[in-house]
């Protein structure tokens, strides 16, 4: 940095206060809402969402500004009782995401309330020893006693720095949560330059784009051995760009229902994620959709370090 930026910047802190940065983990029960709320407080769309539960399988960054404070959310996997390798690796990572944040939002359904995974998370939040805040979701759905008595009773179980009740849908006191992180964070330098949103790189966004249009389209017929990949990704003379992307199922059964009856069901997917990524990119997007079996996915390392995830023995 040169004198001259030296001193521009020690005149911003001046007038405008010291920056803040810092990493906060959502953490909570599959579908509590943490893609829609990281979504809602970044401003833009980061993470995917869908009515399936486990949709978000490896931690995805998003990078929000609010006051002098650069706050990064850790939209980690839900956290549940694993039973595939895929699922080991899943918990594992949102847990592994909890303990290298700054600080911990838990975010729990209110009509949920503390039933079945919730209640195991508090005990595993015992163990984890940085600052944790709790976030009720879904509000609106709820009686303000049932609330009061909800958050009486997770802070008997953990003692959390702060109680929020919110709605991730429609906003209602997420202005409250920024406020807090913004202040509370610590005082250092931005991680990001200011107009990132994301870490993720744009060719992994795009898949992710693509599987959630899957996953909308058909979450009660297709199981969750599904995966997709960029494989080619063009910037074309004219400005437009040429992705060519892969679902990946496990077996022939589950390829006729991706593609669907004359490959209505494929072209219906193709359709909503190229409108969606060429809003993203804000340029003309060629989207082409292969479907492959590939038998037993779910074990091959090669897949998940491609999903961002640690293989587990």
């Amino acid at each position: 940095m040169t004198q001259e930026e030296d001193i521009a910047a020690e005149a911003a802190v001046e007038a405008n206060g010291p920056t803040h940065s810092g990493f906060v983990a959502l953490i909570g029960p599959t579908n509590a809402g943490k893609s829609t709320l990281v979504n809602r407080l970044v401003g833009a769309k980061v993470s995917i969402v869908s009515h399936k539960v486990q949709t978000t399988r490896a931690i995805v960054r998003g990078i929000a500004i609010h006051d002098n404070a650069q706050i990064v959310f850790m939209d980690t996997p839900g956290i549940f009782k694993p039973r595939r390798r895929l699922d080991r690796a899943m918990v594992t990572s949102a847990w592994g995401g909890a303990k290298d944040a700054d600080l911990i939002m838990l975010l729990i359904d209110s009509e949920r309330g503390l039933r079945g995974d919730a209640e195991a998370i508090l005990e595993g939040l015992k163990e984890v020893r940085q600052p944790k805040i709790l976030v009720l979701n879904k509000i609106d759905r709820v009686n303000r006693e049932d609330l009061l008595a909800l958050a009486a009773a997770a802070n008997e179980k953990i003692a959390f720095e702060r109680t929020f009740m919110i709605s991730a849908e429609n906003g209602s006191g997420c202005d409250d949560v920024m406020d807090y992180l913004a202040n509370t964070l610590p005082e250092g330098p931005w991680y990001y330059p200011e107009d990132q949103i994301s870490d993720l790189p744009m060719r992994q966004l795009a898949a992710e784009i693509t599987r959630e249009k899957l996953f909308l389209r058909l979450h009660q017929e297709l199981p969750y051995s599904s995966h997709v990949e960029t494989e080619k990704w063009e910037e074309r003379k004219d400005g437009s760009v040429r992705i060519e992307q892969v679902i990946y199922v496990e077996r022939d059964s589950q390829k006729k229902i991706a593609l669907g009856k004359g490959g209505e069901t494929i072209k219906a997917i193709s359709t909503a994620s190229r409108k969606e990524l060429s809003e993203i990119l804000e340029q003309t997007v060629h989207l082409f959709l292969f479907v492959k079996v590939r038998e037993n996915w779910g074990d091959d390392p090669e897949r998940f370090r491609e999903m961002g995830l640690d293989f587990p023995k």
